[in-house]
């Protein structure tokens, strides 16, 4: 039977632990914030150097060759840009994972207590349903695992392919500012 300080305590853990990951939703909105502000300010003197280079040119083809080297840093920027946004949003995820990961074991280790503790309290003969029921839990616990295994794998993927993306995007730019 749980007290109320059991009770009690679980509420205020439950709590503590919202507040922790709503602070760290803010650290991760505050990161991406701070990341476009940089992007625009970055972007915005680089129209205007730009801009006077492209006014400056003296013939068409001094415009085209400007023009071509815009296109590889363009590339190679914009894929910095996708890389620190990915890394904002897997650091994000990756601290509300772990945050449920604890909270996820911890519950099913009070849960146990509690099932260890009807077990002792049980009356005779009702060991074979205690079995049953640690088996259960046994199977849930495992069946959380794999799935934890599984997401832990598919984000894996995910960054690998992006990884291969951005490279692709930035060695595809390279050829193309050469031929302008």
């Amino acid at each position: 039977m749980l007290t109320v300080e059991q009770v009690m305590a679980s509420q205020k853990a439950s709590v503590e632990t919202l507040l922790g990951l709503t602070s760290k939703a803010f650290e991760g909105v505050e990161k991406i914030v701070e990341l476009n502000l940089s992007a625009s300010k970055a972007a915005l003197a680089e129209t205007g150097d730009t801009a006077k280079a492209l006014l400056s040119a003296k013939d068409a083809q001094e415009l085209l060759a400007l023009q071509s080297g815009l296109f590889q840093p363009l590339a190679e920027k914009t894929a910095a840009y996708s890389r620190h946004l990915y890394d904002i949003a897997t650091g994000s995820a990756a601290e509300f994972g772990k945050a449920l990961e604890g909270q996820a074991a911890e519950a099913q280790q009070k849960f146990m207590g509690l099932v260890d503790n009807a077990a002792k309290n049980a009356p005779a003969g009702s060991e074979t349903a205690v079995a049953v029921m640690k088996s259960a839990v046994a199977a849930a616990s495992n069946a959380l695992e794999s799935v934890q295994k599984a997401v832990k794998q598919a984000t894996e993927v995910a960054e690998a392919n992006f990884n291969a993306v951005s490279a692709t995007a930035v060695n595809a730019a390279k050829p193309a500012a050469k031929k302008r």
